[in-house]
């Protein structure tokens, strides 16, 4: 009895719509309305996602890095010593320097011999060049492919001209097949995005794009059951248009194209601050947030939709810190875009001392271990 007076609650007409619609209004046998049973199409489409990947990285991206020159340089292995791995495995990565003494001893040589150790053990554990470049071409081949879709289908929409009009004649606006598999692909790409994140490569931002991945996957959701489909079409479309252009930018990086990197990424700095700080917030959020309390009265559906844009915005804005210090950085002296959030190999140039983690840790201000950005999909890998 509890239970179903619960569901009953949870699903309230008040809580989801505006004050005089409902869920009744999504089942019109006349007209093709979006349904909770839909959504069950992104788990096939997510599994497919998952099953593709490694043959696209295996007999497309591979080939391409040979053809662009990627080369992953020859990491030299450490010495075996139980006693150094042991406590590499189970205890820590970056020895204090109390332990390094005390395991100088046990392991019989000197701290400077743990030093490098450490070191080169750590640079072991480090994902290659190869790998990293796999990951970007897969996401920059999804995320082309996504944008040009989305853009086809929403080019002959009036909303696409005038945001205002998302709202014209809902909740019963009748659902496209465009927009339902737009909605589909990339909500099973998303889900796909969230079930390999232990296998992909960990940036220092991993925190960040696992929330925004979880916040992603509600908002498409979310929109599709109360039928927010306009505005999560133009949602995602925003999105998509710069993630291809940075995916790109690191494929080159890694191919050490630098002229063509920095050029492709200052066009991804132009067009996210365009769509993610002036669109997103100006065009998208004004009209699901400021545009309907002229003619509905909020609700909680409301707050729950423009809470998880808002969280999002957040993300863009801390995001866009990154990418600005990048530019910054590297037009000056014309160098190589970095991926502030990648890990960083070390090399023995750096002092035994441990003077080269400090350097790095000044460097990046709170960010250690030489971590820092391009997009995307994280948190630092020691």
């Amino acid at each position: 009895m509890s239970s179903s007076w619960l569901g009953e609650y949870l699903w309230a007409d008040w809580i989801w719509f505006p004050e005089g619609y409902g869920w009744a209004d999504l089942k019109d046998p006349d007209v093709v309305l979006p349904q909770l049973s839909d959504l069950w199409a992104f788990i096939p489409i997510a599994v497919c996602f998952l099953v593709l990947r490694p043959i696209f990285e295996r007999w497309v991206a591979v080939p391409l890095a040979s053809l662009l020159g990627v080369r992953d340089k020859k990491r030299a292995s450490p010495p075996s010593n139980p006693v150094l791995e042991a406590h590499f495995c189970s205890v820590a990565k970056h020895p204090t320097q109390s332990a390094l003494e005390t395991l100088s001893k046990r392991a019989d040589c000197s701290v400077r011999q743990v030093q490098r150790w450490f070191k080169l053990r750590r640079n072991q554990d480090r994902p290659s060049k190869i790998k990293k470049f796999q990951e970007a071409s897969w996401r920059f081949t999804f995320y082309l492919f996504a944008f040009f879709a989305g853009l086809a289908t929403l080019i002959d929409k009036p909303w696409f001209y005038n945001m205002k009009r998302m709202w014209d004649n809902f909740p019963k606006m009748p659902l496209l097949p465009s927009q339902y598999w737009y909605y589909m692909i990339e909500l099973g790409f998303y889900v796909s995005l969230l079930v390999s994140v232990a296998s992909d490569v960990k940036r220092k931002d991993f925190k960040e794009q696992i929330v925004h991945h979880i916040a992603t996957i509600l908002l498409v959701g979310f929109s599709w059951l109360v039928n927010y489909i306009r505005g999560g079409t133009l949602i995602m479309l925003a999105h998509d248009a710069s993630d291809y252009l940075m995916e790109s930018a690191k494929m080159f990086n890694y191919a050490g194209w630098k002229r063509t990197c920095n050029f492709i990424f200052v066009v991804f700095a132009v067009v996210f601050i365009i769509t993610r700080l002036v669109i997103f917030p100006f065009c998208i959020i004004h009209a699901t947030l400021v545009y309907p309390m002229t003619i509905y009265k909020p609700f909680f559906g409301f707050y729950f939709f423009n809470g998880l844009l808002l969280l999002l915005l957040a993300l863009h804005v801390f995001w866009a810190g990154l990418i600005v210090r990048m530019v910054i950085k590297f037009l000056p002296g014309n160098d190589i875009v970095e991926d502030e959030r990648s890990d960083k190999e070390e090399t023995d140039s750096e002092d035994e001392d441990g003077s080269g983690e400090r350097n790095r840790s000044l460097k990046n201000g709170h960010l250690h271990n030489g971590h820092a950005a391009l997009n995307n999909n994280r948190r630092k890998m020691d």
